[in-house]
């Protein structure tokens, strides 16, 4: 059967629905993804002064390839993006700064290092968003940084903050499309504190003083992200999600949730709506976590799904920015990019394709029987047949046809690495 036959087949039966399958393929045409660009060297960076991975953070395996330039690594992203449908972001980290062989500490970093990814950002239609990178430094080697004790070392991460927002600033003016610059940090501690309370009230300040540095958002998006624990930071983190969930209600920033960054029975799905009620400021980080915050690669697994219908029955999609952040060096990372990326996607059209109104007639009106069985039902509708087509009609390879690419450009590319 030809695409074209299995997608008119498939679009006849969730049009007896009442989905508008054009409509919902118009739409997916129109949502950017934010592609991470550090699965590609597995959380390197090129500062000339090389840091050992730290914060809580751990990439494993050592599969050939891994870029080790920033002409490799936008070479990498650069394969990836044509075997992913639509236009999307690059989300950098500020050790992909390029100082021409100068080093330069954090808190100094400035627009003029990420010149080059701007005009290639230009040359792709791409946007760009931004992180400072407040971890993997000798400053953070005790696990604290934003909540330190010592008055001097947060000074320096506070610098390093404001200097990274001016860069995002530097790449909405550039680049006409506005950058969600987000700030995690590790702080904790592996054992269980004598006071919570005081590191918390030291994080407040510190945080109140990065964003007293005005700047408009029509260039710079804020945002704040916790996390539940990490790697010597198992009894206590800093910036909870209750903790930050405050802190962007009364200053107006944009809370990012990670998929990762909650217990494994929470769901982040879950948190959606709860946090919808009072602001349209949410960003997310879409990961798997596999017992803990491990950043596999995303699959079309059913927290995504849901995470995506969250998104469309709730009409988020033009208010919740939705970024990726996993780490994999277990497989081909151009790879990783292309299946996580896909099956983001994947997942909202799923959910286009899904009669939100008429599941939620049935919720109102008590028919939770006829809720189930649709639920259900969609489940085997022909979802394939229409992903197929929209990859066909976006001149992207459909299926597993774009693996090939893949392997071409590793015996080509990344082999000689």
């Amino acid at each position: 059967m030809t695409v074209i036959k299995a997608y008119e087949m498939a679009k006849s039966m969730y049009e007896t629905l009442g989905v508008d399958v054009e409509a919902a393929l118009e739409k997916l045409k129109t949502i950017p993804i934010s592609i991470h660009c550090w699965q590609g060297d597995d959380i390197g960076g090129f500062e000339v002064q090389q840091n050992e991975l730290s914060g809580g953070i751990d990439v494993t395996g050592n599969y050939p390839g891994k870029a080790t330039t920033p002409e490799e690594l936008r070479s990498d992203l650069e394969m990836a993006l044509r075997l992913i449908p639509g236009k999307h972001r690059i989300n950098l980290h500020a050790i992909y700064a390029e100082t021409d062989g100068q080093h330069v500490e954090r808190n100094e970093i400035k627009p003029e290092h990420f010149r080059n990814w701007v005009e290639w950002a230009k040359q792709h239609n791409l946007g760009l968003d931004f992180n400072p990178t407040v971890f993997s430094h000798s400053k953070a080697a005790d696990g604290l940084t934003l909540a330190h004790p010592d008055e001097e070392i947060r000074q320096f991460w506070i610098e390093h903050c404001i200097a990274s927002r001016k860069i995002g600033e530097y790449f909405g003016k550039e680049l006409g499309t506005p950058s969600l610059t987000n700030i995690w940090i590790p702080d904790g501690y592996k054992d269980v504190p004598s006071d919570r309370l005081t590191p918390r009230e030291r994080l407040k300040r510190s945080l109140d003083q990065v964003f007293a540095v005005e700047i408009d958002e029509k260039y710079n998006i804020d945002a704040v992200e916790s996390k539940l624990f990490g790697l010597g930071s198992e009894s206590y983190v800093v910036g909870s999600h209750e903790f930050y969930m405050g802190y962007a209600l009364t200053r107006g920033k944009y809370l990012l949730m990670d998929t990762g960054h909650y217990h494994p029975t929470e769901m982040v799905s879950n948190k959606i709506s709860g946090m919808q009620v009072f602001t349209d400021k949410i960003a997310l980080h879409v990961s798997r976590p596999v017992r803990w915050d491990s950043d596999h690669v995303v699959t079309f697994d059913d927290e995504l799904k849901e995470i995506a219908n969250e998104l469309v029955r709730n009409d988020a999609l033009d208010t919740i920015r939705i970024g990726l952040d996993f780490f994999d060096a277990s497989i081909n990372r151009v790879a990783a990019w292309v299946i996580g990326t896909r099956n983001m996607q994947k997942a909202l059209l799923y959910a286009l394709l899904t009669p939100h109104a008429e599941l939620k007639n049935y919720q109102e009106k008590g028919q939770f029987t006829e809720r189930l069985m649709l639920m259900e039902e969609l489940k085997s509708y022909p979802f394939g047949a229409i992903w197929d087509y929209f990859c066909q009609e976006m001149q992207v390879p459909r299926g597993m046809a774009w693996l090939q690419h893949v392997q071409e450009y590793e015996r080509s590319e990344l082999a000689r690495r």
